[in-house]
């Protein structure tokens, strides 16, 4: 079985933005290895987590992506401020927040949902909330001066990027941070003159962890 999630990845710049300001506030945190950092240099917006599938479901599943991606235009996010859940007392994620681009994503989130229900995903119950993870502290006791010290240096974050791809990762767990290796990936649409989609393009099967060329492009199947 593969950990799989469907998620938009950020762009060199953007990471390179969010690793100067997380770098500043572990500076600032007493215990701060206590707290559980995500692996910045494969930062993502997590448009839909799948948990355990089949290598078999990896074609099925990469088509869907495909219709998804090819169906909806590329689109500006910002990434703005920071926060925690919960907001108040012990918190277990650590977040920064997005000033623009939520909608969109919810668009992409909701356009996967019906595809992923006929392979057997069942839909969302909880409202989409588009964030970007950076840390678990899962009750850890540094997790609130973590918390309280992200949300003041993310006060005057605002990292714009053009999100253009929508991809399919694996999570590969284990010893340390969790390393996510993408396995299929596939452009969202140009926008035309008119603001429309322009026709969707096929996606691209990555050929291999180490050597992650593209493999060709895969046809797109199903429906927009």
């Amino acid at each position: 079985m593969r950990r799989l999630f469907v998620a938009v990845p950020l762009p060199t710049s953007a990471v390179d933005a969010i690793v100067e300001l997380v770098a500043g506030v572990r500076q600032r945190v007493p215990d701060a290895d206590t707290v559980r950092w995500v692996r910045l240099d494969g930062l993502h917006l997590t448009v839909r987590f799948l948990g355990p599938a089949h290598e078999s479901a990896i074609e099925a599943l990469s088509a869907v992506v495909d219709n998804a991606a090819g169906a909806r235009p590329r689109f500006e996010v910002a990434i703005a401020g920071g926060g925690s859940f919960p907001p108040a007392g012990r918190p277990r994620v650590l977040w920064l927040g997005l000033a623009d681009g939520s909608d969109a994503l919810a668009s992409l989130a909701a356009a996967l949902a019906p595809r992923l229900e006929a392979l057997g995903w069942p839909r969302e119950d909880r409202p989409f909330r588009a964030h970007l993870t950076i840390a678990r502290c899962d009750g850890v006791k540094a997790g609130a001066a973590a918390a309280k010290a992200l949300q003041a240096a993310a006060q005057d974050l605002h990292v714009r990027f053009e999100a253009d791809r929508l991809v399919l990762f694996e999570s590969l767990t284990g010893r340390g941070p969790a390393r996510y290796v993408p396995l299929h990936e596939s452009d969202l649409a140009p926008p035309t003159a008119t603001g429309s989609p322009a026709t969707p393009r096929t996606g691209d099967t990555i050929a291999s962890e180490d050597h992650p060329t593209r493999a060709g492009r895969k046809g797109a199947l199903g429906t927009t």
